[in-house]
This record gives structure tokens, C-alpha cells and sequence, in this order.
């Protein structure tokens, strides 16, 4: 699908619709299916390779293949908690090819063999759930299963479907994480699960698919987007009313040669846009509105040479707006309102041109009307334009937390007046008086010498006692800054006694919070471009899969 029709079918993904089914299922109602069906599933998850002829079929069917699908088929009736138009009434006997949405074809392999080609429930209203059963139907196309009411969680042996060429599982209440089975579809073209509840990560692994239409909209994916996101072949790919987060890989300009549309609206992106989206020159329309883009608008989108649909409202983008790109040869369609631009060029101002509608409202632009005030535009206009932030990995780890290192233990440091301790070994006499002590006075001949008294009972203790405490009445002690630096030798126990308490890493986040109630409203009835013929080109489609082929809608451009 190309041009304006393709155009017209994007703007309808993802625009809200009343509801036509005869009843929502209750959150307790849905809990109760999903229940339901984890008591069925096998310890992992997965059939074994005998399991049909575990089966104990009473009825004769006319090939094992066909004997399959009937196992599969009515395990499925069996999983069904409501049916209120009866659509499954028929689901009985071995006739499987007369089942309401069941379609029967020549085995691919063996023109002499009719297998089941195909499973179109769409638009039944339907609750219940998937039964692990459904690997069976290993010739299985196509399995349209969009606006119902199942539950629980898309089973792993799903994976056995290796010649599904079409999955659409979109507008039910189907939970977890993104649905690993259709990774193992060797042949899947078409994968559309828009309108559940599936959350956490897209594996990297999906972009690397042969894919040619990818519909992500409207569910609780809260990861990066992958960056081999280039590598994909899709013509098709959405990712609003999401989570996402961070940047738009810089590999996207690798898709050039197939991408027709791309949408990011409404997530929580973030960063400057790619300048690699401007290599985009076959690209029809590009959405990546109500983000938190910021910085300016590259240049390189003067490139986007078919581009007819071009929104880039509801982000922090600052800067000028060129003629460039709002003189694009196909632009029909162009927004850049709830922004921070404070220029724009002749050809971006509204109603400047009959053949373009522009939408330049709440920006700085000066002489414009309905702008921001100079008091919201300031602290964003004059800021610095961001730098580039760095390529996250799907997986970003957590970085530890750096280890404080421990108080520095102060050494008494003594003066600078005397960097070394004065030299108590070898003191000083003490001056007891100015007079030098008596000397011993001559005696007469034949009399002994008489000899004073020493004079050292008077003065303090001899020198030796220098080397322990003296008494503090002859000697007082040294100041504190000389004494023996006892505590150079033990540090002080603080340091040593009280770990660092706060620099402990922070617990990784087990789940986030429960999203608050959603409006689980279905999309339009209006199907999803279609993909390559399937592999069965001769099986007769049902009126409600002929509306998808169909002639394209007339050129009327219905807004947001």
C-alpha cells in the first residue's frame, strides 16, 4: 500500500473507536481465564514431539494431518468461556474444513493431501485462550484472531507453525512479555499485536526478522529500542502508545530502501532526532510527536523526498524551521506546534501555501500568533543545544557505585619552627644560680683532703631519668606537639569501627509498578496493509479477509 491510502491508514492505528464488542471482559473475569489456561500448559510450555498420538480420538479422520487439526481445534472450543454469537457452534465431527473460520487447502508438499490452510476468528467476540494445542496446526498460513477477548499469554509452542505467513493477535487481553514463539516463524511476513498487554523488552532478534509489516502500538513495552532496528526489512513499523525510552537508533537510516512509514508517537523518547532519519527519502510518513525530542531540527530532513505526513509536535525542539523542509515536494501535512522553534522560514507559516497544511502553533516565533509566553520559551531558547547522548545497549547494566574512600586519618604534624623533636636525650644542666657550684678548697700538709658537699642533692634528677616520665615538680612535661606520637600508631577508631553506611548499590528494580486501567478499545475495523501472498494462493478467503485486500479508501484526510 502506498501514497495517500497508506497514509490515511496510519492515521487510523491508533485513533480511539467505541468499542463494538458485546462485552469487555472484567480484570477478575480475565484472571480467571489466565488461570484457566496455566493449569493446562506442560511443565515447559512446550508439546512433545509424540503428543497427538497421546490423544485418544474417537472419530475417523481422512489424513493425519486433518487428525491433527482436530485435536487442535477442538482443545480450542474446550478453552472458549463465551461465545456469544454462537460462531464456534459448528466446531463438532471430523469435517474440520467445514468449521465457521476455518479454510482448507493442497498441502504445499503433497497436492493428494488437504490440510488446514487458515484460522480467521476476527471480529468473533470470543473469550477465552490460547490452548498449547494450537502447535499442531503445522500447515497453518494465516491466524487472524483480531477483536476478541482472549487471555492469558501467547503459548510457546506456537513456534511449530513454521509456515505461518500471517499472525494477527491484535485488540485482545493477552499479558507478558513480547511473544518469543513468532521468533521461530521462519516464514512470518505479517505480525500485528497491537491493542494487548504485553510489556518489558523487544529482543533485539525481532529487527532481524524478514519482515514486512510490524505493529507494536498500544501496549506497555517500557525498553530502548534495539539498536539493529536498522537492519529490519519492513515497509511498516509502529511503535506508539508504548514506553519506549532513550533514543532512536541511528541506524534507522539504513531502511531506506523499504521503510514506507514509521511512528514513534506518544512513548518517552528522548534526545536529539537522528540526523540519519533525513536518508529516509522513500519514507511516506514520519510521526515522532508527543516525545521529549530536543535540540534542533537536523538539516538533513530536506532529504525526506516522498515524505507526505511529517509530525513533530508535543517535544522540546528549539531552533529554526527552514523552507527546505516545509517545501518538500510531497508534503501534504506538516506539525511542529507545541514546541520551542523561534524561527521559522516564509514557507513554514500557515495558510502561506494551498497544498500544505501547517501547524506552527505554541512555539517562540515572534509576530505569530498563539505562542508561547517569553517566560516559558527563555530557559529552553537560551540553553545550549544538547550533546549527543550515548548509543544505550538493550540491556544497559548498572553501573556500580563508586566506593568512598575512608576519612584520611590526621597525623599531629609537629611545628614548622621544629620539624624534628628537640633532643631530650642529651638535656641541659640546670641553672640553679648564676654562681658556678664550690670547688673544693686546698688543705693544709699531712691532713686529708676535705671535699664539699655535692652539690647534686640540690639540683633535679641526674640526666638518665630524661628517658622516663619525670616527676612534673623539677621537669614538666613537654608540649603536647613533642610528646612521643602515640596516636600516629593507632588510628582513631572511628575510622576503623563504623563502615561507610550509605554507598551500599541500589537493589535492582524487580517490576515496575502495575500501569494504571486502560482503554482497551479496539482499533478501527480496518485492516493492516497487506503483505506478500501467502503461501496458499488458492484458498478462498472470507469476506471479512477480501475487505483487507481491497480497493484503498479515498484521499480524505481525517486528523489526530
Amino acid at each position: 500500500m502506498q501514497g495517500s491510502s497508506c497514509f490515511i491508514l496510519s492515521l487510523l492505528l491508533f485513533s480511539p473507536i467505541v468499542s463494538s464488542l458485546s462485552s469487555a471482559l472484567s480484570d477478575e473475569e480475565a484472571s480467571v481465564i489466565a488461570e484457566g489456561q496455566f493449569s493446562t500448559l506442560p511443565e515447559n510450555g512446550h508439546l512433545s514431539d509424540d503428543f497427538e498420538f497421546k490423544v485418544d480420538v474417537k472419530v475417523e479422520c481422512p489424513n493425519p494431518r486433518l487428525r491433527r487439526a482436530y485435536i487442535a481445534l477442538q482443545a480450542w472450543k474446550n478453552s472458549i468461556h463465551s461465545d456469544p454469537s454462537n460462531f464456534t457452534g459448528n466446531w463438532e465431527g471430523p469435517d474440520v474444513c467445514s468449521y465457521n473460520g476455518v479454510f482448507c487447502a493442497t498441502a504445499l508438499d503433497d497436492p493428494n493431501t488437504t490440510v488446514v490452510a487458515g484460522v480467521d476468528l476476527n471480529h468473533a467476540d470470543i473469550a477465552g485462550y490460547l490452548p498449547v494445542e494450537l502447535g499442531l496446526l503445522k500447515d497453518a498460513a494465516l491466524l487472524h484472531l483480531n477483536s476478541n477477548r482472549f487471555c492469558g499469554i501467547v503459548p510457546k509452542s506456537l513456534s511449530k507453525l513454521a509456515l505461518l505467513h500471517e499472525l494477527d493477535i491484535s485488540n485482545n487481553r493477552f499479558v507478558g512479555p513480547f511473544p518469543k514463539s513468532v521468533l521461530s516463524m521462519p516464514r512470518l511476513k505479517y505480525l500485528d499485536i497491537r491493542f494487548n498487554n504485553f510489556e518489558g523488552e523487544l529482543p533485539p532478534r525481532l529487527f532481524d526478522k524478514d519482515l514486512d509489516a510490524l505493529f507494536l502500538n498500544n501496549n506497555w513495552f517500557n525498553s530502548y529500542i534495539p539498536e539493529n532496528l536498522g537492519k529490519s526489512p519492513v515497509s511498516v513499523v509502529v511503535f506508539a502508545n508504548n514506553k519506549f525510552k532513550g533514543c532512536i537508533p541511528s541506524s534507522v537510516g539504513n531502511m531506506t530502501n523499504t521503510l514506507d512509514e514509521i511512528i514513534f508517537l506518544k512513548n518517552e523518547l528522548s534526545g536529539c532526532l537522528p540526523t540519519e532519519i533525513g536518508q529516509l527519502r522513500n519514507t511516506t510518513v514520519v510521526d515522532v510527536s508527543f516525545n521529549s525530542f530536543s535540540g534542533i531540527l537536523p538539516r538533513t530532513f530536506s532529504g525526506l523526498e516522498r515524505v507526505e505526513f511529517l509530525d513533530l509536535s508535543h517535544n522540546m525542539l528549539t531552533g529554526f524551521v527552514s523552507d527546505a523542509v516545509c517545501q518538500l515536494p510531497s508534503l501534504s501535512n506538516f506539525s511542529f506546534a507545541y514546541n520551542y522553534f523561534n524561527g521559522e522560514g516564509k514557507a513554514c507559516v500557515p495558510n502561506s501555501r494551498k497544498d500544505i497544511a501547517v501547524d506552527d502553533t505554541s512555539n517562540c516565533l515572534p509576530d505569530r500568533p498563539k505562542q508561547k509566553s517569553q517566560k516559558e520559551c527563555n530557559p529552553v531558547v537560551s540553553k545550549p543545544p544538547p550533546k549527543p547522548q550515548p548509543k544505550p545497549s538493550p540491556n544497559p547494566p548498572k553501573s556500580p557505585q563508586p566506593k568512598p574512600n575512608p576519612p584520611p586519618v590526621v597525623k599531629p604534624q609537629p611545628p614548622k619552627s621544629a620539624p624534628h623533636p628537640p633532643p631530650v636525650a642529651k638535656p641541659q644542666p640546670p641553672k640553679l644560680s648564676p654562681h658556678p657550684p664550690p670547688v673544693a678548697k686546698p688543705q693544709p700538709p699531712n691532713t686529708p683532703p676535705v671535699t664539699m658537699p655535692s652539690p647534686v642533692v640540690h639540683s633535679p634528677p641526674p640526666p638518665v631519668v630524661v628517658h622516663s616520665p619525670p616527676p612534673p615538680i623539677y621537669s614538666p612535661p613537654p608540649p603536647v606537639l613533642h610528646s612521643p606520637p602515640l596516636v600516629v600508631h593507632s588510628p582513631p577508631p572511628v575510622v576503623h569501627s563504623l563502615p561507610p553506611p550509605t554507598y551500599f548499590p541500589p537493589q535492582p528494580v524487580v517490576h515496575s509498578p502495575p500501569p494504571p486501567p486502560r482503554d482497551y478499545s479496539p482499533p478501527l475495523p480496518v485492516s493492516s496493509p497487506p503483505p506478500p501472498p501467502p503461501p496458499y494462493q488458492d484458498v478462498v478467503l472470507p469476506p471479512t479477509i477480501g475487505a483487507v485486500y481491497a480497493s484503498p479508501p479515498p484521499p480524505i484526510f481525517p486528523g489526530y
